[in-house]
């Protein structure tokens, strides 16, 4: 009981601590915002960005915008998941694999994220197509790579106790390669999630008619800085809670990490 307690206020504790950064921070924009240091058309007061919030969540704008831009990364992200994982374990169980399609993935992945989009553009239009296009990308090499690694990773001598019961393939990477790699499977999905969310942002940015990125641009184009930074916190808060859900399905689907 007093273990159980003394974790509880630890957590409370460390809650309390991480709170002292934003606290500064959102001291720090009332203080130039009051005393008008920056002028309120570039910098405007957290009340009426807070005011501007809530009245589009009321009306339902930014919501309907970060729905779009969820239903976009689902299928962008999901393949990424289907087709990044897939070749992750291929490369990371098979040695031929790994050296046919090491050297061509880690050229291909030094091209930065926004060089893609006037291509995917070029090819797709400016419709859904090009959009999930941009979040495959961004979200397929983090998966592959870390998948691969983890399962790379596996103890030999797990592997060679399943040589010697002579395991099939898939019974392999069930009963041995998969729980060795699924902490490092799972940060490459929480980093493919991170990247794709920025990703797809920034391609409503260049080339879209709706999402959240969009919004931003529009808002930015109107000199509505009360609604960019409406956009700004709302892209903040998904991508936490996105991350945090993760989190809690990586910690039930591999519970002996928690106790390390």
């Amino acid at each position: 009981m007093k273990n159980r307690r003394s974790l509880a206020a630890g957590k409370v504790g460390w809650t309390a601590f991480s709170l002292i950064l934003p606290l500064l921070i959102l001291s720090a924009w009332l203080y130039v915002t009051k005393t008008e240091q920056v002028p309120a058309l570039l910098l405007p007061e957290p009340k009426r960005v807070l005011d501007e919030f809530a009245r589009q969540l009321t009306v339902g704008t930014i919501v309907q915008d970060v729905a779009i831009s969820l239903n976009r990364i689902l299928k962008g992200y999901g393949l990424a998941v289907i087709f990044g994982g897939g070749l992750g374990v291929a490369m990371g169980m098979f040695v031929p694999a790994e050296r046919f399609f090491s050297l061509t993935f880690t050229s291909i992945r030094q091209i930065p994220m926004i060089a893609w989009v006037p291509l995917l553009v070029m090819w797709f239009g400016t419709g859904e197509a090009s959009k999930v296009a941009v979040i495959f990308i961004a979200a397929y090499f983090p998966i592959m790579m870390n998948t691969s690694s983890g399962i790379r990773r596996t103890d030999p001598k797990l592997i060679e106790v399943g040589r010697m019961y002579r395991l099939t393939p898939w019974r392999m990477f069930m009963k041995i390669y998969l729980p060795s790699a699924l902490p490092s499977i799972f940060v490459g999905l929480k980093l493919g999630l991170s990247i794709s969310w920025m990703a797809v942002v920034g391609a409503e940015m260049i080339a879209a008619s709706s999402g959240i990125g969009f919004r931003l641009n529009d808002a930015r184009a109107l000199m509505q800085f009360p609604i960019v930074f409406c956009g700004m916190f709302a892209i903040a808060i998904v991508g936490v809670l996105m991350d945090q859900i993760l989190t809690l399905i990586s910690g039930a689907a591999a519970p002996w990490e928690r106790k390390r």
